[in-house]
């Protein structure tokens, strides 16, 4: 049996916006301070440019995805899939309410962080 991994729930509300450039991603942006105490308590798990594994839940529908920091607005994006939106009935500009869960860090016993300069 697969062992689950402790998460810390997060839930927030935001509004869907699409990326004008090339692809067109779809998003939801965190709001300013949630993203900064997510940053805070969860820094040592982000991977590169900033992505931060998560599982996110709108309405009944539940994914893995990563919010991505982004430095320019000072606040994470989460992506949101066409097949999400479809089935959640998201359009552009529509206030949301989301949930995240970021996995909790923690360290072995006896072991500690050593900074190397």
């Amino acid at each position: 049996m697969a062992k689950k991994t402790a998460t810390i729930e997060y839930k927030f509300r935001g509004k869907i916006w699409k990326y004008r450039g090339k692809g067109g991603w779809t998003f939801i942006t965190l709001p300013k301070t949630l993203s900064q105490k997510i940053r805070k308590s969860h820094s040592l798990g982000e991977r590169e440019w900033g992505r931060l594994p998560a599982i996110t839940t709108i309405g009944k529908s539940t994914w893995r995805t990563a919010i991505w920091f982004d430095t320019k607005v000072g606040a994470y994006l989460l992506p949101v899939k066409g097949a999400i939106r479809q089935k959640e009935e998201l359009l552009v500009g529509k206030l949301t309410t989301v949930k995240l869960e970021i996995e909790k860090l923690s360290w072995p016993a006896g072991s500690s962080l050593v900074r190397r300069d």
